[in-house]
């Protein structure tokens, strides 16, 4: 079997309980989203390929940041999100889990938007993006002076979703703007979602 493996904290969560039934022969091979993903996979000796050598993939697990009524998701604080939305798209199933907090009435409640973008003249971009009614942010980690920068080498802007506008056309309007190169808008595309409640009780909701 092939699994897309995602990033952030829930996505290697899954991936240490994978690596624990790998290790008592559990036959798989992973397809990382993720520099840090690759190397928690391999330390945890699950096999890895690329999505050259495996451009089909039987399931994809991952993490959301917030999942909407309609199984939309805002995914990219972790900065993985145009690695994680190829490799979405490769699989026949897309299965996300996520804590029950992470549930909400419309996306950008309680996260923002990140938007992967290339440096050069970001600036640009990111006025751009206010014509949009998108106040955005240059992610910069804690305690540092320098951007955040993707595995990818881009840039990430984190950006307040305005209210009032559909969901699917702010994202289409967002990929138009020259300079961006992926949002975390996922729109549509998770089969089911696993959510974990705080007495670790679990249910899925399925599209």
């Amino acid at each position: 079997m092939t699994v897309g493996l995602g990033s952030g904290s829930t996505a290697e969560a899954f991936i240490r309980a994978l690596g624990r039934r790998v290790a008592t022969g559990l036959s798989v091979v992973g397809v990382a989203t993720s520099v840090r993903t690759a190397m928690l996979a391999n330390g945890l000796g699950i096999p890895l390929r690329g999505l050259d050598q495996t451009p089909l993939l039987d399931l994809v697990v991952d993490g959301a940041d917030e999942v909407d009524p309609d199984l939309n998701l805002i995914k990219g604080l972790g900065g993985a999100l145009l690695r994680e939305k190829i490799i979405a798209l490769a699989g026949r199933r897309y299965l996300i889990i996520v804590a029950s907090e992470k549930l909400v009435p419309r996306l950008g409640t309680r996260a923002r938007l990140p938007i992967e973008v290339i440096p050069f003249a970001w600036e640009s971009t990111a006025a751009r993006l206010r014509g949009l009614g998108l106040e955005t942010y240059l992610r910069v980690p804690t305690g540092e002076r320098e951007p955040f920068m993707t595995d990818g080498g881009h840039v990430i802007l984190d950006g307040v979703i305005p209210g009032g506008p559909d969901i699917r056309v702010l994202s289409r309007a967002i990929k138009e703007v020259v300079g961006v190169v992926e949002h975390g808008v996922f729109a549509g595309m998770a089969d089911e979602i696993l959510v974990v409640d705080p007495a670790a009780e679990t249910r899925s909701i399925r599209r």
